[in-house]
């Protein structure tokens, strides 16, 4: 692990070192720069990112894309000291962020759930843990089916993450920044050219803590990079190691349909005993050439591996008479190895008022993942025991070992896929998008504890076309339509049974119109109403007992809105807005009829609102607000509707050096965020105060 001494050192090392300096330097010679972002210092007034690549794996203006897409820049998150995705994506239209048990990123995107739908540009980053944004360029989170480009899954929409490049040009930040909270972090970002044909830059970050329920945790990571000239394109090579430990979190159990009346701060369970570790280490190259004006080739290679292990008390029901809380635990051991390769072909031609972008790709990969589960026993003999609802009550030593129905396994799941699309300009005012992705995903599970081996494999077929309407240069209306798929086997190949092996995958469509406008380089609007359907569920059949059909249905509806950037000069804002529903339309096996998917509050608002005052301080107020909602499947129990406040204060102290104070939860009002089903459910946290400088 990185210790915060050795990513000090790390810092001034970086500064001092020949080469990774504070000089300015140009681009290479004779190569067109690609997907090329500069940092500035001034926050308020950055230009948006123009283009994503991501949607369509070809870079695409925004406004151009008939998708929603939530771009939002570094800048951005450092404005809010957002440091991880549940802090992001509350200015994501239609997305809330599970709990997770504790130790994972869980998002819910139009109501549907998934622990898998998370990449790193543009490849899957599908491990459970817990991710950090210090290496971040911007994140990008694409609403609805968006298997064409990214595969499998998705059903509700994905979060990419863009890392930062060695992009030629000049970096230097450094940011410390401590909390009431108990918090300390640093981060570092330094790069810049070595001669015409070579960018480096490293990334670094270093930070522990605690919180007001006494979650204890530690991170760090560190991301160099390099990009070199090469056989007239760009070579682009990287890697992280990054590492996650903390107290694992449950939360609180329910009583009566509601969070359970007991401090916000009791802790059921044992803080020593509950705890999670996360290694990850990724490697990426990527080539990316344009042969001429028309014609150019892009391929990646990814390996990544993930280590993580976590074991917990669990917090149960509460008794009829609201004195005792029941428990029960387990530990969890994955190891997961990726291996993904990419290549995009793109051709471009035009002419007489047209233009045609034709591409055709193909992706293959393996993923490794082996399981192992062991069950608590209270005393080395019970599954459960209990404890009053104070939380302070003796729990008995536990002991972890196997029990017959803990996982012991191992899974490969084997990908090849190929992709076609088209893009095209007719003329100034209307654009098409079509294309097509055929994913032939094999899943061989072995199962350790019976010798036995479990076979699927499934060819998915996800098409998707779009119709663009440009009134203007930086205006569009647009519709779409579009579909995915997810094998039997589930977001992590962990599901799969003789029962579910049988089952076709499950179905996503969309339908989707919407209008975007972009007056200037600095700011973005954007507005979606979308249907999306959930269709091949998994349900009991009634006439055969312990036999599936795949007759369950949901379907979520909604409309988006959302703002980003500089509304007029010193005035920016960061806001998104979300009604929705989504229901169960016919039964699953874990849902009725009728019924309301958890984790989908009726309505959303995140607003963040900075001010300039003059050239060296500015101040910002922010508001997040969320009707109430569900906290499970069954509808048993409901977390109130919240309304938070967060302020800002930002002051420049000099040509290098900046002070910044975050407020969050200005009033102290006391909400809950999220849950995991009935019994985990996660407090807010009371006002922290966050002081952070930072040094160009």
């Amino acid at each position: 692990m990185l210790t915060s001494s050795r990513f000090l050192i790390l810092a001034v090392t970086a500064a001092a070192v020949p080469g990774l300096g504070w000089s300015q330097s140009s681009a290479p010679r004779g190569i067109a720069r690609l997907d090329t972002v500069r940092v500035r210092e001034t926050r308020s007034t950055e230009p948006l990112a123009p283009t994503s690549r991501s949607a369509t794996r070809i870079p695409t203006r925004l406004v151009n894309l008939p998708l929603s897409i939530t771009s939002l820049s570094k800048a951005s998150m450092d404005e809010q000291a957002m440091r991880s995705l549940a802090e992001i994506v509350r200015f994501v239209p239609g997305a809330t962020m599970g709990q997770g048990e504790g130790h994972r990123d869980q998002p819910t995107l139009r109501g549907i759930s998934s622990t898998a739908d998370l990449y790193v540009d543009g490849v899957r980053d599908d491990a459970q843990y817990l991710r950090d944004a210090y290496n971040v360029e911007r994140v990008e989170a694409l609403r609805g089916p968006n298997a064409l480009a990214f595969g499998r899954g998705g059903g509700g929409g994905v979060l990419n993450r863009v890392l930062r490049t060695a992009d030629f040009a000049t970096h230097r930040l450094f940011i410390v920044s401590g909390a009431t909270s108990d918090q300390a972090r640093a981060t570092l970002d330094v790069g810049r050219a070595v001669g015409s044909a070579l960018s480096v830059r490293l990334n670094g970050l270093a930070e522990t803590g605690d919180n007001f329920r006494g979650i204890g945790f530690r991170r760090s990571g560190i991301t160099p990079a390099v990009t070199i000239v090469v056989g007239g394109g760009l070579l682009r090579a990287s890697g992280e190691q990054f590492e996650d430990r903390r107290t694992v979190d449950r939360g609180l159990p329910s009583f009566r349909g509601a969070p359970a009346p007991v401090p916000t701060s009791t802790f059921y369970g044992d803080r020593a005993l509950n705890r999670s570790r996360a290694v990850v280490t990724h490697g990426r190259m990527e080539y990316d050439r344009a042969a001429n004006a028309s014609r150019s080739w892009r391929s990646v290679l990814t390996w990544s591996r993930y280590d993580k292990m976590y074991q917990n008390l669990v917090p149960g029901s509460m008794d009829a008479a609201g004195t005792a809380v029941s428990l029960s635990a387990y530990r969890n051991d994955t190891d997961r190895r990726n291996l993904f390769h990419q290549t995009d072909l793109t051709w471009r031609t035009g002419g007489a008022g047209t233009e045609q972008v034709l591409l055709l790709g193909a992706e293959a990969g393996v993923q490794a993942t082996t399981n192992f589960r062991e069950t608590g026993y209270f005393g080395g003999t019970a599954t459960s025991a209990s404890t009053p609802t104070s939380g302070r009550g003796a729990v008995p030593p536990v002991l972890f070992r196997q029990s017959a129905s803990d996982a012991d396994n191992g899974t490969r799941a084997t990908v090849a896929a190929v992709h076609a699309q088209h893009q095209g300009s007719w003329g100034r005012a209307w654009q098409t998008t079509i294309g097509v992705r055929v994913e032939r995903i094999r899943i061989a599970f072995d199962n350790h504890r019976t010798n036995a081996t479990l076979e699927r494999t499934d060819v998915l077929v996800s098409p998707r076309a779009g119709l663009v309407f440009k009134p203007t240069a930086d205006a569009s209306l647009y519709a779409s339509v579009g579909t995915s798929a997810l094998p039997s086997a589930g977001d992590q190949f962990a599901s799969l049974t003789a029962a579910t092996a049988a089952l076709e995958p499950e179905r996503f469509a969309t339908r989707e119109v919407g209008a975007k406008w972009e007056p200037s380089p600095r700011l973005r609007a954007g507005a979606s109403a979308y249907v999306l359907t959930r269709s091949r569920s998994s349900a009991p059949d009634p006439q055969r007992a312990g036999v599936l059909v795949q007759t369950g249905e949901q379907e979520s509806r909604g409309i988006e809105l959302e703002a980003q950037g500089e509304v007029t000069p010193g005035w920016s804002v960061l806001g998104a807005y979300t009604v929705q529903r989504a229901r169960v339309l016919r039964g699953t096996t874990s849902a009725a009829a009728g019924t309301t998917v958890p984790l989908v509050p009726a309505q959303m608002l995140a607003l963040w609102n900075r001010l300039q005052l003059g050239s060296r301080i500015g101040v910002a107020l922010g508001v997040v607000h969320q009707t109430r909602m569900y906290a499970g499947v069954d509808n048993a129990v409901l977390l109130p509707a919240f309304t938070r406040l967060d302020g800002g204060l930002f002051a420049t102290l000099g040509a290098r050096l900046q002070a910044q104070l975050n407020v969050e939860n200005l009033a102290n009002a006391g909400y809950f965020v999220t849950a995991h089903a009935n019994n985990n459910l996660q407090p807010g946290s009371p006002r922290i105060v966050r002081l952070s400088l930072a040094l160009h």
